[in-house]
């Protein structure tokens, strides 16, 4: 037991002569509070690793259990109703308080810190951005929707918006009668919109069908009887009522807005929410080239 003590004094004394090696190589200025915080915290962890290693190596060799034994065991192992180790107690509540220093003193959290810095630099920078771009040309956003698009978008849609056979939502159309079908089916309530979730089971059987094929055909030629409880949400024309519900003729600035916050199961998995991943000219821009990718327009 004397050598293993030995040792654990001797790896004690490298893990410190390492820091020390790190800091000097390093040139970590000690005179920052934080440096130095860290600084004694690696040694102190050293120390204390030893300390704990073999003092409990030793009980372990010299001690016997005592107490009480409660009366519960978990496959004939019992356990004993002592109090915490003394140690371990006032260490916990030492290591609490040192925490609580330094979340509010130490390292307060509204100090200053890269992470910081650079979200203040990309607000000023999104504000200029914005006031730039204000009242950007259809011309101009759509290049930036393109670019947009190649980066956030393409991956899981593909480069033309296709969807890559149907790995994705197509989006050169607007909806698929399958995909009519799962909604009525299922129901919908991810978009939040003012309207509110759409109940699964409005149409079924030959109903569902001739909604879904009028609906998947652009909402062109006469429309089934059934369109009329559609329509109660969606309008007669099938554009949404003004943003109220999804527009299942084309997609729409709010539609765009709706997705990229809320996110879409998808067939290949759940597309996740983008919110604030984009300013508003940015949703806009984007909004405006995926309009560009639509077969159906007229």
């Amino acid at each position: 037991m004397n050598g293993m003590v030995v040792k654990g004094l001797v790896l004690a004394g490298v893990l410190i002569v390492a820091i020390l090696v790190v800091v000097k190589q390093m040139h970590i200025d000690l005179s920052d509070p934080v440096n130095m915080i860290t600084f004694l915290g690696a040694i102190a962890i050293a120390v204390l690793a030893f300390g704990v290693a073999a003092k409990y190596m030793q009980q372990m060799k010299t001690d016997t259990a005592t107490g009480e034994l409660a009366e519960d065991t978990w496959d004939g192992i019992g356990e004993y109703k002592n109090d915490l180790p003394a140690g371990w107690a006032w260490s916990f509540v030492g290591v609490s308080i040192w925490a609580g220093w330094y979340f509010l003193f130490g390292y307060p959290l509204n100090a200053y810190s890269q992470i910081g810095e650079y979200n203040e630099e990309v607000k000023a920078y999104n504000a200029k951005f914005e006031a730039k771009h204000k009242n950007a040309s259809p011309e101009v956003l759509k290049e930036m929707g393109e670019s947009i698009f190649l980066v956030q978008c393409a991956p899981c849609h593909g480069e033309t918006g296709d969807g890559m056979d149907g790995k994705a939502h197509d989006l050169t159309h607007r909806i698929a009668k399958e995909q009519v079908l799962y909604v009525l089916k299922n129901g919908s309530h991810n978009f939040k919109y003012p309207l509110g979730a759409m109940p699964a089971g409005l149409a079924q059987g030959k109903d569902a069908e001739a909604v879904a094929e009028y609906v998947a055909n652009g909402l062109k030629g006469k429309a089934p009887a059934a369109w009329a409880t559609c329509a109660g949400c969606h309008g007669q024309d099938g554009t949404g009522n003004g943003g109220q519900a999804p527009n299942l003729k084309a997609f729409d600035a709010t539609l765009i807005h709706q997705v990229l916050t809320h996110g879409k199961k998808g067939v290949i998995g759940q597309m996740p929410s983008f919110v604030n991943r984009f300013t508003p000219v940015q949703e806009k821009a984007l909004a405006e080239y995926i309009k560009t990718l639509s077969s159906d327009k007229e």
